[in-house]
């Protein structure tokens, strides 16, 4: 892994082909997290998966501050990346087994934990050669070790536990990385472009929302088509789709904009903020809309015993609203740290969502599914007819920046 080679990103570099690659695993992990939760689909489920969740985010969101330090079609970094990708791929696998290991073979928390470990050692390491010559930035990743390893010692010791001790130690280790990082500043960070950086991470979100259309699909590729499947698909896709709109109309291009601005240490506190942790709901709330939109289509479907005139039960109706809801919460907070304001009709949207979860309970399954569907298809139309001048204005002088478009 040679430093000679290794060329710093300059400002308009744009993804590469190789970290798509990379992301590919993190749609496995995402299909694992989701099927982790149906298969325990109570509260306890629910908060493990959003555990696991936020460990591989994290992991993930490492690979993206490397990624826009070096170039990542660089011989040295593609071994980097290669080599994360295969322990992210294994603790993909593991996910199943990452709380109760299946008896026989390797202890699957222990080998969760390990993996865990590997890539989190692997990114400050071949971070640090790729640092030669910034005392600041190999300042920075030294101070940063230090959460990092806390946690991991704590997940291990988590994997010689059960039940509600082990979740409440995974608990602590995530506590203890995340608010590491944030406590430890980001005097050494440097975001080298704009572009990259917030270009990453809207793939990602599309990654996300191709998994919650896959779990439409899923849940009913057994069963023999029907009005009702036709119906759940449908308006899986609508949900999926306003989601989409609501982040890449205007939203992702102001961000990219306001972060290209920015400069510094701003610049990489603003990184941090509304990407590494006020992207982690919208990620969330998309894999919990994908639970649910599984859960609802075993309803549709007939599977299970089930009905489409049946009412949903368990965590399938508050993870089809409270993912939307998780969502519309990230984007508001998203807002408020880049532009210091608050939409408010994504505001009234969550009131709505609120409102709107305890009468899912007491409808039918279709019914539910069709009340979430209209509520976007009405929270995108309203924000169109409300700020239509002002959505043309804003995205005819972002795409006029040629700042952006390298």
């Amino acid at each position: 892994m040679s430093t000679r080679r290794a060329r710093v990103v300059h400002e308009g570099a744009r993804v590469t082909p190789l970290e798509l690659f990379f992301d590919l695993v993190f749609v496995y992990a995402i299909t694992q997290v989701t099927q982790f939760m149906a298969d325990d689909p109570s509260a306890r489920g629910v908060v493990r998966g959003m555990l696991l969740l936020g460990i591989l985010w994290w992991c993930w969101c490492c690979y993206s501050w490397l990624g826009n330090r070096v170039h990542a079609d660089d011989d040295g970094a593609r071994i980097v990346l290669f080599a994360a990708m295969a322990v992210m791929l294994v603790a993909s696998v593991t996910i199943p087994e990452a709380f109760v290991d299946i008896p026989g073979n390797l202890p699957g928390p222990l080998v969760f934990a390990a993996c865990y470990l590997v890539v989190r050692v692997l990114h400050l390491v071949s971070y640090w050669r790729f640092a030669a010559g910034d005392a600041s930035l190999r300042r920075q990743l030294a101070i940063t070790a230090a959460p990092m390893l806390s946690g991991t010692v704590i997940l291990s010791c988590a994997s010689f536990t059960s039940g509600l001790t082990q979740t409440l130690l995974w608990g602590l280790a995530l506590t203890v990385d995340y608010v590491g990082v944030l406590l430890t500043g980001v005097s050494g960070w440097r975001v080298h472009s704009a572009v990259h950086f917030a270009e990453r991470y809207g793939l990602i979100i599309i990654i996300a929302l191709g998994e919650s259309i896959v779990a439409v699909g899923v849940g009913v590729a057994d069963l023999p088509v029907s009005w009702p499947i036709i119906y759940g698909t449908t308006c899986g896709l609508i949900i999926a789709a306003a989601l989409w709109w609501a982040y890449f109309d205007v939203v992702a291009p102001t961000a990219e904009k306001i972060l290209h601005h920015a400069s510094g240490a701003h610049r990489a506190a603003l990184a941090r903020d509304s990407y590494n942790y006020l992207h982690l709901p919208m990620i969330a709330g998309i894999v919990l809309l994908a639970l649910g939109l599984k859960k609802t289509m075993n309803y549709l479907a007939g599977a299970d015993g089930h009905t489409a005139s049946e009412h949903l039960h368990g965590v399938g109706p508050y993870a089809l609203f409270g993912g939307v809801l998780l969502y519309v919460l990230g984007h508001l907070g998203f807002r408020l740290r880049n532009m210091g304001s608050l939409n408010s009709v994504r505001v009234v949207m969550a009131v709505a969502l609120v409102a709107l979860t305890p009468v899912a309970l007491l409808v039918p399954a279709w019914a539910a599914l069709g009340i979430l569907t209209l509520a976007c298809v009405v929270w995108i139309g309203v924000e169109v007819h409300l700020y239509g001048p002002a959505r043309r204005e804003i995205r005819e002088s972002i795409h006029a920046t040629p700042a952006l478009t390298p």
